[in-house]
């Protein structure tokens, strides 16, 4: 009988020819060990289904970003109104009556705009191509003035109607008409699409609220409705801010527009009230554009006159007329407002842009009820000055940085010179 270890398996003895004997089959505990897990196939059909809903979410999401930009924007436009639906809907009105009045309103006032807009810009292209003569015959006379030659207007318009740079751009139009149609139709989509769920979410604004507060703890339905809330005060605040602006600076505008007899000056007037106030950072040098234009048709000196009232103005509005309308409504810092329009048009484009300001400026008020604030200590660093005394003086100071230049000998040097251990003693000594 083979002698055993203590673990009850058989001790393998060295041959005595210096070789060890094969070892022999396996036995069964370790067979069972050595074979696969059985969780290992479902953990890998798993993650082959997790892979799967990520990859299917992914193109989902890719598909409906548009449709979601759209609710996005939808969502904060009836935020806006929100403030006017409720005070109609508390006097007694039905909600989707209020509703249906406020984006009556806005409609009407929009159509309005760009018709007379149009109607303006129409004009002025007739006027630049009745007067397209005129200005080649200056232009021309200019050149034959100027270089001694011999040009002739007739010549210059046959060798335009017989550029190939006018035939390539006339077939390029012919054939860019379906796709203009097809941005077009889709635009207008767009526009519904943002309207039907607009008007949905402020005539039912209540029933949404229930609905998602229904499944929400009552601690976590509180957080909701003050989010809300605050989204509500902070937006119709912003648009609120924004159109008191927006007439202030159309009123000056038209004031100036008007004594220099420039045309359409009630429709300029309008045009850029409302794109420096709801275009950010880069709407007042828009909307500038249009009316410099128009009154450089007038007189050149007259194109110089509103660019600089357009600067004038724009410093009085951004250190007066603002701080004190957006005080109590959009109250944010003007890096932070800017640094978030530049997030939201990276994000979003020129959505983005849109609704950046009012949606930080929510965040913040939020923030705010929920960041715990201490007195800050009364010390003159605070506000940003030292008290007289305080701090070496200047002439101290330019005498340092004097002994510290390179040869002087000052204290560099005379420090370079004791670096030694026992530098220190023996200059004492």
């Amino acid at each position: 009988m083979a002698p055993t270890d203590e673990s009850g398996q058989a001790a393998q003895h060295p041959s005595p020819f210096g070789t060890t004997p094969p070892a022999g089959p396996p036995a069964d505990g370790a067979g069972q060990n050595a074979r696969m897990p059985r969780w290992l196939p479902r953990a890998m059909v798993l993650a082959l289904a997790l892979i799967a809903v990520f990859q299917l979410g992914s193109w989902a999401f890719h598909q409906l970003i548009g449709l979601l930009i759209n609710i996005l924007i939808a969502f904060f436009l009836a935020l806006a109104i929100e403030p006017a639906v409720s005070k109609m809907a508390a006097r007694g009105m039905r909600r989707g009556l209020a509703t249906f009045l406020v984006f009556f309103a806005v409609l009407i006032a929009a159509a309005g705009f760009v018709t007379l807009l149009g109607s303006m810009l129409a004009g002025q292209i007739i006027k630049i191509v009745e007067d397209f003569p005129q200005y080649l015959d200056s232009v021309i006379a200019w050149v034959n003035g100027h270089f001694h030659t011999d040009l002739k207007r007739v010549d210059v318009q046959e060798g335009l109607l017989r550029s190939d740079w006018l035939r390539n751009y006339v077939q390029n139009s012919a054939t860019g008409v379906l796709d203009v149609s097809a941005q077009v139709l889709g635009g207008l989509f767009q526009l519904l699409t943002i309207a039907l769920f607009s008007f949905y979410f402020a005539a039912d604004g209540p029933r949404l609220r229930r609905a998602l507060c229904s499944v929400l703890p009552p601690a976590r339905q509180a957080e909701v409705l003050r989010a809300w809330e605050i989204a509500v005060d902070k937006t119709g605040g912003y648009i609120y801010s924004r159109g008191l602006m927006a007439l202030v600076s159309g009123v000056a505008h038209y004031v100036l527009l008007q004594a220099l007899e420039v045309p359409y000056a009630p429709v300029l007037a309008v045009w850029v009230g409302l794109v420096s106030q709801f275009i950010p950072t880069i709407g007042t040098y828009l909307a500038g554009a249009l009316p410099m234009l128009i009154a450089f048709t007038v007189d050149p000196w007259y194109a110089l006159w509103v660019l600089v009232f357009v600067v004038i103005y724009q410093q009085f509005e951004n250190y007066m007329l603002q701080p004190k309308l957006t005080a109590k409504t959009v109250d944010i810092h003007p890096a932070v407002a800017f640094g978030s329009v530049i997030a939201g048009t990276a994000l979003l484009g020129a959505v983005g842009a849109l609704i950046a300001i009012p949606a930080v400026a929510t965040l913040q008020a939020f923030l705010g009820a929920y960041v715990k604030r201490y007195d800050v200590t009364d010390d003159p660093r605070v506000h940003g000055h030292r008290e007289r005394g305080q701090g070496p003086s200047l002439v101290a100071r330019v005498r340092a940085l004097w002994e510290r230049r390179p040869g002087s000998g000052g204290t560099d040097d005379r420090g370079s010179g004791s670096s030694g251990p026992s530098g220190g003693k023996a200059s004492g000594q």
